[in-house]
């Protein structure tokens, strides 16, 4: 009998603003719902200038069912460097966690441990920078955080702002592969898997894809992608 499938996804909110130019993070959470995920990962989920406020209320997606995870930023920012998780109800929160990420531009990644249907499960959320030397580094820099940390099952998940096959990036994280990528970026018609997956290899990958029901194409630069996981 298959594992019952476990649904993680990763979204780049755009701030909430959508195609549209018009701020909707009740837009954003009809996108996240339409999903059905246990957790989801997201990307410039605050405002760009400080104290960086949030771009997506938690209020807004707590009266959605989501549970937000506190990760780190005071002042009303809702994550860490804009990344940000929310869980559903039944998912528990064990450990949490963040740190900053080496580059020209300021940039940061979560690492968020959890208990799960498919069992003990570490998420980290990234939002590689824009020069290709810089993600190298920052991928590298992920790696060594691993390495110091009992292993666990685990998933990076985000906008890794990659154009190419990835092939090259995977070099930069043994132990982990990037799930079949798929392309997410721009919405309206996508050309580039800027949205992507590593999962650790005691970890497996049931199936993969890009949410396009509306109004993704509208709601964020960026369609959201999503995996179903499941343990060994």
């Amino acid at each position: 009998m298959r594992p019952s499938p476990f649904r993680l996804a990763t979204y780049n909110l755009q701030k909430c603003v959508g195609l549209d130019l018009r701020r909707r993070p009740d837009r954003i959470l009809q996108v996240i719902g339409a999903m059905g995920a246990d957790v989801v990962v997201l990307q410039e989920a605050d405002k760009r200038l400080p104290p960086r406020p949030a771009a997506l209320p938690a209020h807004m997606a707590e009266e959605e069912g989501w549970r937000v995870v506190e990760v780190g930023e005071p002042g009303g920012s809702l994550g860490w460097h804009g990344n940000a998780m929310l869980v559903a109800p039944h998912v528990s929160v064990r450990q949490t966690a963040h740190f900053d990420l080496p580059g020209l531009e300021p940039r940061g990644a979560i690492r968020v441990e959890l208990d799960t249907a498919i069992g003990p499960l570490r998420v980290l959320g990234v939002h590689l920078g824009l020069v290709k030397r810089y993600r190298l580094l920052q991928l590298a820099a992920i790696t060594r955080t691993l390495r110091a940390l009992p292993p666990l099952p685990t998933v990076v998940a985000g906008d890794f702002n990659d154009w190419g096959s990835g092939w090259d990036l995977d070099a930069q994280v043994p132990g982990l592969r990037f799930v079949a990528p798929a392309a997410s970026y721009p919405a309206p018609r996508p050309v580039a898997a800027l949205d992507r997956f590593l999962i650790s290899d005691d970890l497996r990958a049931l199936d993969s894809g890009v949410h396009i029901g509306r109004p993704a194409r509208i709601a964020s630069d960026h369609l959201p992608v999503w995996m179903d996981l499941a343990a060994g």
